[in-house]
Order: C-alpha cells, then sequence, then structure tokens
C-alpha cells in the first residue's frame, strides 16, 4: 500500500476586493439573499498581480447562522491576460464575532470561517495554471474591502 502524502498550500496571490453596499434580494423559507457588487481592486503576489475588474458580484445565501458565497468576477493580469473567477465558499461565525463584524470592526482570519473553493478560467498560456489546479482561499474584511488569500494545493 502506498502512503498518501499531505496535501501542501502554496500562497500565489491575494485579492484586495472593492465592494458596494450588499442590496437585499430576498427572503425565502428561513434564508435571506443578499447581492454584493464587486466595484474594483487590486491583485498582488509571488505569481499573479494586477487587478480585480468592476462589474462583478457576490451573491450570498443565508440560512441560520451560515452564509453560503457564490461570486463570479474578473481579474486583469498586469499582462492584459483576463482570468474569469467563479468563487464559492462559506462565512459561519459565533453570533458575538458576527455582530462585532457587522459593526466594521476588522478581526484577523482566526476568529471566524471564511473560506473559499475559486475555479479560474483563461486561455491565456502565460496564466493557465490557474485553470488546471486545485486552489483554496482564506478571506477576511479588511477597511472595507474583502480580502482572499489564494493558495494553490499540491
Amino acid at each position: 500500500m502506498f502512503e498518501l502524502p499531505d496535501p501542501r498550500l502554496v500562497f500565489a496571490f491575494e485579492a484586495r476586493v472593492d465592494v458596494a453596499p450588499s442590496v437585499h434580494v430576498g427572503r425565502g423559507p428561513d434564508e435571506v439573499l443578499m447581492f454584493t457588487p464587486i466595484t474594483g481592486g487590486t491583485v498582488s503576489g509571488p505569481r499573479l498581480s494586477g487587478t480585480v475588474l468592476a462589474g462583478g458580484g457576490d451573491w450570498s445565501t443565508t440560512r441560520g447562522s451560515v452564509t453560503e458565497l457564490d461570486a463570479r468576477y474578473l481579474l486583469q493580469a498586469d499582462d492584459g491576460a483576463v482570468i474569469d473567477i467563479v468563487n464559492r465558499g462559506f462565512w459561519r461565525a459565533s453570533p458575538e464575532v458576527d455582530a462585532r463584524v457587522e459593526a466594521g470592526e476588522d478581526l484577523p482570519e482566526t476568529e471566524y470561517y471564511y473560506r473559499t473553493s475559486p475555479v479560474f478560467r483563461t486561455d491565456a498560456p502565460e496564466h493557465t495554471w490557474l485553470a488546471s489546479s486545485v486552489f483554496v482561499g482564506l478571506a477576511r474584511g479588511e477597511n472595507g474591502q474583502v480580502c482572499i488569500r489564494f493558495f494553490e494545493v499540491l
């Protein structure tokens, strides 16, 4: 029998995403649907640098104390290549931490669970590594932005 390797995470880049105020879309049985427009931002790191293009958004569905996230937006690398990202994940926190975040307090990632599973698409040859690897995102709120550190799973 073969020994299975433990996965390793390698930091690729961070996106600092600018967002507009969330819009209440609707309420269903035991859930609330919101939309948060993405208005821009920056991308920086050892493997990718560029900008977050305006025009995307994050649809979030809150059921009880868990929020399911479904964001789609575009990144533009410094070399001009455009990269599509579909970034799904979850936010959950204790009621006390949630209240602090809602009040505008920036808290470290260790205080809550804000994780994503991004999928990237591009036909730019220099960035195909994004479209052929698995990534994990660790997110946090900071100074009014959503900051996501993206790690490639090896």
